[in-house]
């Protein structure tokens, strides 16, 4: 067990909990625990949907941990600099088999929201703020605050929250589509538990194909997502699972998916 990140595992479903107290800022040796425990997560055939979350009441994560930005000016001479932490854990998310659902409270602001960006789907509690503050230090986000959060809510959203730094409640991140589901605090752990327990029972196959066409083709002409969908969708059905899930219709059961 990490210093910083903790793991549980019921069934199919592990929740990584970010705890670094007060408000779960993102420093460097949280992140490379952070990518080593999704490194292990994701290798481990016996899970299949993994919840991210925060812990303490303030916050799922408030930015990156900016007590290590005059040490990390040096390294920004570099290309990529201080921002290349974040940007390769969500590297290594989007390479991943295993789907990430984030349940966001209190707030998710710089890094925090570039993390949660990098989930395939965000719950929300109601006394969410989410935003991209880093212009009040005279910065930009760079972590992919500049390029995952367009692909979200268009580019006018984008720039009005990355110019001003302003924050946006969780009704309003729910109807730009920045996350998927707006609930009670206390009902967003069991909420996010819920979906991934029900993506977790569904083929691993058909799920890590669905993740690759929505990570590979969205900047694609329609032709060629086609294409690329009837390729997945051939792979789909000639796999294992695609046999299981058929037969286990025809039959009038539960299908039984293995991932193969």
């Amino acid at each position: 067990m990490g210093e910083l990140v903790s793991t549980e595992q019921d069934g199919y479903v592990a929740t990584v909990t970010i705890d670094h107290p007060p408000v779960n800022a993102l420093s460097a040796p949280l992140l490379e625990e952070l990518e080593a425990e999704i490194e292990r997560l994701d290798s481990d055939d016996g899970v299949r949907a993994i919840v991210l979350r925060g812990a303490g009441e303030r916050a799922f994560v408030a930015g990156a941990d900016i007590s290590e930005f005059p040490a990390l000016r040096e390294a920004a001479t570099e290309e990529g600099g201080s921002a290349r932490g974040i940007q390769k854990l969500g590297a290594r998310m989007d390479a991943a088999r295993t789907p990430f659902v984030a349940a966001i409270h209190g707030f998710c602001l710089g890094g925090g929201l570039e993390l949660a960006m990098c989930c395939d789907i965000r719950i929300a509690s109601e006394d969410a703020q989410l935003g991209q503050p880093e212009i009040k230090l005279g910065l930009i986000p760079g972590g992919g605050g500049t390029q995952r959060l367009p692909r979200l809510v268009g580019l006018g959203r984008t720039l009005l929250l990355n110019m001003t730094g302003e924050f946006i409640d969780a009704p309003t991140a729910y109807d730009w589509g920045l996350v998927e589901r707006v609930v009670p605090k206390e009902e967003l752990h069991d909420t996010a538990l819920r979906i991934a327990r029900t993506i977790a029972d569904r083929s691993p196959v058909a799920i890590g194909v669905l993740r690759e066409l929505a990570r590979t083709t969205r900047d694609l002409s329609l032709e060629e997502g086609l294409r690329r969908e009837a390729d997945g969708f051939r792979r789909c059905l000639t796999s294992e699972d695609g046999a299981e899930g058929v037969a286990a219709f025809l039959e009038k059961r539960e299908p039984r998916f293995t991932g193969r």
